[in-house]
C-alpha cells in the first residue's frame, strides 16, 4: 500500500547541513536556506529548527561577549579585581590551552552538532523553546 503521508524520515544531507550550521555559526544553514529559496524548495523542519537555533545562538553569542568585553574594560581598570577576568581567560594547560570560556563554547558547539548530526532535536534551554514556538513546532 502507497501511503501519500510525507516521509518523517530524517536523511543524511539535513544532517549534515544541520550539523554544519553549529559548527559555522550559522553559515552553512544561512546559505542553504538561500540555495532553497531561490530553487523554491521546501526545507523540513528539522533542518529550519536547526539553521535557526544556530543562527540566533550565533547573534547570541556575538552580543553576550560585546558585552563581556565593555565589562572586562571596566574591570581592568580596578586594581584587585582587574585579575578576575585574566583568570577567566587564562589558558588552562590540562584543556590543551583553552581557557574556561573556551572549552564551555567548545563543548555546547559539540553537543550541538552531534546530536544534529545524530538526527535529534538538540535542547538549549531557553533558545530551543523559542525556535520552538517560531517554527511551529510546539
Amino acid at each position: 500500500m502507497i501511503s501519500l503521508q510525507p516521509s518523517r524520515q530524517i536523511y543524511p544531507i539535513e544532517r549534515i547541513i544541520s550539523a554544519a550550521s553549529y559548527l559555522t555559526a550559522g553559515g552553512a544553514g544561512f546559505v542553504w536556506l538561500i540555495i532553497a529559496a531561490l530553487m523554491k524548495k521546501h526545507v523540513t523542519q528539522f533542518l529550519l529548527y536547526h539553521i535557526l537555533q544556530s543562527i540566533f545562538l550565533s547573534i547570541a553569542y556575538f552580543l553576550l561577549a560585546t558585552f563581556a568585553e565593555l565589562i572586562y574594560v571596566i574591570l581592568y581598570r580596578i586594581p584587585v579585581i582587574n585579575a578576575i577576568p585574566y583568570f577567566i581567560n587564562m589558558p588552562i594547560p590540562f584543556l590543551y590551552g583553552l581557557s574556561v570560556v573556551q572549552a564551555i563554547t567548545t563543548a555546547i558547539i559539540l553537543y550541538l552538532a552531534i546530536t544534529a548530526g545524530m538526527g535529534l532535536y538538540s535542547y538549549f534551554p531557553w533558545v530551543s523553546d523559542i525556535i520552538n514556538i517560531n517554527t511551529g513546532r510546539k
